[in-house]
């Protein structure tokens, strides 16, 4: 080629680096018609080289056949690269306003392989730059040669010198971009995995790539953390709807979209809160940890919430500024003072208040630098995210406390869920404890119920308090299962021989319902709501076990002492009342041992030495002070979340009810003292005592059984070990369940030597 005359081989060769064949250089796949591959701009690239001299050429050494060889490759590559960056950046995709849904669906059959990608344009993009500059470099020797007389091969081949290392593995990418079908995240990983090559040129050109593919995923993640918009038509994001992900495996319902069009603003918000949006690890890059991702999606969920507020919210809102503009006190004041609106308050005005424009313009800025580097910093990144993760809690955190009263609510769930107002229970169990004695009616248990109910509400309930009318009594569980229950216990009652641990009684099932508005639904979820009536039911059948007792006793004392102030003239009779008395002696030491676990157990949950606060308060009101020094020292919606959840938590391991065995045999106990109450009340002869026999024979299987597993090494381990050991001890404290458990599992206590 050093002796090409400056005439027509010369521009073939400067053609070929371009992409462009003709006589001299040929190639294969255009050449041999038999292969029938027309190269229209959609054909897939080419997996080897196909440019070639043509085969009659005789006046090129050898030696220099090589190295055109090598040349005429870097064109077979830019026009490889060339074509893919053509089909990759055509916009015919994009769909206009004004296309019938019959014309998109026969273009989409006619097109079913392509896929549009965002990330493989912007790939493109940073494509068409490398190649650019490799043009601008084959202008510049053709230049350079035509200007002045040197070497034509040795020229070419010292101007190109830097391309043989960065085209060759840019049309590799390219191929297995196309194989693999690779966008989104994974062809970011891809890039991300090339860039780390040792070749200075070649990681140049992959970090201007990788800054091309940052650049879409900035602006995805701009929309997402600054209008809490998910803008990812093509599924290129590692954020994604709930639907698409059940659309691409093939299991979306089409009654689906009309249940969701179905739904209120408030149901819809909630719905995108807690399952609307879920991480997509297919195209979470790598270099992303899964923590920054979780925070990208908790902060473009916090932003929807803030920027998108109920309209019944809305209306609230305007009431207590009002309020507030006349002089009144309220939790609103706490966050500082608003200016009300004589106008109709706007929900573009709300979502503004809610977040000011002042931190969304921050959360744009950080993003915007953090776009405008070249490279990615990972721990900048991070920051970022942790930065815009915390402005977003703090916000919610500021809707959901002190907007919507959080407080408040949590102390009216304590209060009506956890008991804590006493008169009010107690009223109402003694309102509705002879109902309670009678089987409920399936078709009106709930309404029998809450009669009492409200007798005792108008009793104690003041009317100031607010939140009892969020408060709703029902039955949930009444039905079959219940049914079968009576049942049970009725054959329990009946048959001497039969165990006790049946069924529970059919009232058990009465359950409280409390009513919260957004946005306290992102707070008080349906799994913390069941957590409550979990708790309520376990407690309340506890408060009534006790009163049955207490009930108990006095009822048969006042008919002991009537019948002795009417018989204690009459010898004969008082005569017979004696062995009457020695008779149920036994029956009432019964009694008392099922009093005194009863009110051990009350006194273990609601009377407890707390190691914590040094002081004797309540299990419950300890958790509850613990939850509210959280609460005032946090400003982070999720840390309240979680010290909620560790709050609950706390209540029901301390309560037993995260062990099925002890939870079992603790029902099973409250049901025996309820049946042996029932029974002793119901006694006219004084020798049918079988059924109480076998009742405390029960009773104290069931307390011993209790006892052992209360002591043993499994639990003295955990978290509740503290506050278990002082139970144990108010049980145990004259060695008597030891004794008695001792002797039910035939253990011989060793006597100590003398």
């Amino acid at each position: 080629m050093e002796s090409f005359p400056f005439g027509p081989a010369f521009a073939t060769g400067c053609n070929t680096l371009v992409g462009c064949t003709g006589d001299l250089i040929i190639d294969e796949r255009e050449h041999h018609k038999s292969l029938g591959i027309p190269l229209y701009p959609d054909a897939p690239i080419s997996d080897q080289c196909c440019f070639k001299l043509a085969s009659g050429i005789s006046f090129i050494d050898r030696s220099e056949r090589d190295l055109i060889e090598r040349l005429i490759a870097l064109g077979f590559y830019y026009r490889e690269l060339d074509r893919f960056t053509t089909k990759s950046r055509n916009l015919s995709w994009i769909r206009s306003g004004d296309v019938s849904p019959s014309n998109r669906a026969s273009e989409l059959s006619n097109r079913k392989t392509e896929k549009p990608s965002i990330y493989r344009r912007a790939f493109a993009n940073g494509l068409v730059e490398v190649l650019s500059v490799y043009r601008s470099v084959v202008l510049q020797i053709e230049q350079k040669l035509l200007s002045e007389t040197m070497p034509i091969l040795a020229t070419v081949i010292q101007g190109l010198n830097k391309f043989f290392v960065v085209l060759p593995p840019l049309y590799e990418l390219v191929l297995e971009i196309e194989r693999d079908d690779l966008r989104g995240g994974k062809l970011l990983n891809l890039l991300h995995k090339r860039f780390h090559c040792g070749v200075p040129e070649l990681q140049a050109c992959i970090q201007r790539l990788l800054w091309h593919g940052h650049q879409v995923l900035y602006n995805q993640l701009a929309s997402w953390m600054v209008y809490g918009t998910l803008q990812d038509h093509h599924g290129e994001f590692f954020i994604r709807r709930q639907e698409d992900q059940n659309m691409e495996y093939g299991s979306f319902i089409p009654d689906t979209s009309e249940k969701l069009a179905r739904l209120s603003a408030d149901d819809t918000s909630l719905m995108d809160w807690h399952l609307g949006f879920h991480i997509f690890l297919d195209m979470l890059p790598e270099y992303i940890h899964m923590h920054a991702a979780e925070s990208i999606l908790f902060a473009g969920k916090a932003i929807k919430i803030l920027r998108n507020p109920s309209p019944g919210f809305k209306f609230q809102d305007a009431l207590c500024k009002q309020q507030t503009g006349k002089g009144s006190q309220n939790v609103h004041e706490s966050a500082g003072h608003h200016r009300f609106h004589k106008k109709p308050i706007s929900g573009r005005i709300i979502g503004e208040e809610l977040l000011p424009q002042s931190e969304a313009d921050k959360i744009e800025t950080m993003l915007q630098d953090l776009k405008e580097s070249l490279d990615f910093h990972k721990r900048s990144f991070e920051c970022s995210v942790d930065s815009i993760r915390a402005i977003a809690a703090s916000h919610l955190w500021q809707l959901v406390v002190v907007r919507a009263d959080l407080n408040g609510h949590l102390k009216a769930l304590k209060d009506y869920f956890l008991l804590a107002k006493g008169d009010f229970f107690q009223c109402f169990l003694e309102e509705s404890q002879q109902l309670m004695r009678l089987p409920p009616h399936q078709s009106t248990a709930e309404i029998d119920i809450i009669v009492p109910f409200q007798m005792a509400a108008i009793k104690t309930i003041s009317q100031e308090d607010k939140y009892f009318s969020r408060v709703s009594l029902r039955m949930p569980s009444f039905g079959i299962t219940v049914k079968s229950s009576q049942v049970d216990l009725s054959k329990t009652k009946t048959n001497a021989g039969g165990s006790s641990e049946t069924s529970l009684d059919g009232w058990d099932g009465i359950a409280l319902e409390y009513s919260v508005d957004w946005p306290l639904q992102l707070f008080f979820t349906k799994e913390v709501l069941s957590k409550y009536r979990t708790i309520f039911q376990y407690l309340r059948r506890l408060k009534r076990t006790q009163l049955e007792l207490e009930k108990s006793w006095a009822s048969v004392m006042h008919q002991d002492h009537a019948d002795f102030a009417r018989h204690h003239n009459d010898r004969m009779n008082h005569s017979t009342s004696q062995p009457r008395r020695q008779h149920f002696r036994p029956m009432w030491h019964v009694r008392e041992h099922m009093a005194f676990l009863i009110r051990n157990l009350q006194f273990y949950i609601q009377v407890l030495d707390s190691i914590k606060f040094k002081s004797c308060v309540d299990v419950v009101e300890s958790q509850w002070d613990f939850l509210q020094s959280h609460i005032q020292n946090s400003n982070d919606f999720t840390e309240l979340v979680t010290f909620h959840q560790e709050y609950l938590s706390a209540l029901i391991s301390q309560s037993f009810l995260d062990i099925g065995s002890v939870s079992r045999i603790l029902g099973s106990i409250m049901t025996l003292c309820l049946q042996f109450c029932w029974t002793i009340e119901n006694q006219e002869s004084s020798q049918n005592t079988c059924e109480l026999e076998r009742i405390t024979e029960e009773f104290n299987k069931k307390s011993n059984s209790l006892y052992t597993i209360l002591r043993s090494s499994r639990l003295a381990g955990s978290q509740r070990a503290p506050f278990l050991r002082r139970f144990l001890l108010r049980m145990n404290f004259n060695s008597f369940f030891e004794a008695t458990a001792r002797g039910v599992l035939n253990v011989v206590r060793p006597r100590p030597s003398q």
